[in-house]
């Protein structure tokens, strides 16, 4: 009965058309990639009316290592270093940031190899992931703005990216049922969708097709967290780069915004 209202809530869903950033980069040409702006028309805005209350009106950011074969990198923010030896797929937690313009880096790790550089403009109290993607030949960033509004009660939200480079356009449905998410390639999302918290069992499918070429079972969505899930990997990777699905937890502890006594570690992170 479960499976069935689990099965009856995903046939209900709709995903939305796809806004993608960024822009490739050749390492071997180009070991100290040039600033690249990210205007603000490119970047998908969703709005989040329950953080527009009090607090700072900081934003906050997270950075996730999506690329595959890249090797482990430092990001800097400024001239702040955010995160260290960031290795794939890992991600670091929501950093807070002033608004308005920022330069942001990514270096091989222990390096000042530069594979990644842009500016990247923040809005006051929103919220952003930044993911390093593609091949370590054409790494390139795609930013998206997530949404955290809270979950109703019983419910968990959860978004889809397909970042494996080399994998063709692919399918989300549920295990032996119907598609939930068709139709998406390399670089596309779904917008962060609510369901009933549980577990699911989902599969990934060549689009189109039955073809089952991931299977993603026990999926656990707990009532009130946020997820993204991506597609990983490379196709006939081994180890690490194997294609696979990583899961991130994009809920935040909301009353941070609210700690204005913390101010020696609000100004830590603004450094």
């Amino acid at each position: 009965m479960l499976r069935f209202m689990l099965r009856s809530s995903l046939l209900a869903l709709v995903a939305t058309p796809v806004l993608l950033v960024g822009c490739g980069r050749d390492v071997a040409r180009n070991t100290v990639a040039p600033a690249t702006d990210l205007p603000s028309s490119a970047i998908n805005r969703t709005a989040d009316p329950d953080h527009m209350r009090g607090g700072f009106g900081l934003a906050r950011v997270k950075f996730v290592h999506a690329s595959p074969d890249a090797p482990a990198v430092d990001i800097r923010v400024g001239w702040r270093k955010a995160a260290e030896d960031l290795a794939f797929p890992q991600d670091t937690r929501y950093l807070r940031l002033l608004p308005g313009w920022r330069d942001i880096k990514v270096n091989v790790a222990n390096t000042r190899t530069t594979v990644i550089a842009a500016r990247l403009k923040l809005r006051p109290r929103m919220n952003y992931s930044v993911f390093a993607v593609n091949t370590v030949a054409n790494l390139e960033p795609l930013v998206l703005t997530d949404d955290l509004t809270r979950p109703a009660a019983g419910k968990a939200h959860v978004r889809f990216i397909h970042l494996s480079p080399d994998a063709p356009a692919v399918d989300i449905a549920v295990q032996g049922g119907p598609v939930v998410f068709p139709n998406k390639s390399f670089k596309d999302y779904t917008p962060f969708t609510p369901l009933p918290a549980g577990t699911y069992d989902l599969e990934v499918r060549l689009a189109g097709t039955d073809q089952v070429v991931l299977p993603l079972p026990g999926i656990m969505l707990e009532a009130g967290k946020i997820y993204t899930v991506f597609a990983k990997g490379l196709v006939g990777g081994t180890g690490e780069q194997a294609l696979g699905a990583q899961i991130i937890v994009n809920s935040v502890d909301r009353n941070r915004w609210e700690q204005v006594a913390d101010a020696e570690g609000a100004v830590e992170d603004l450094r």
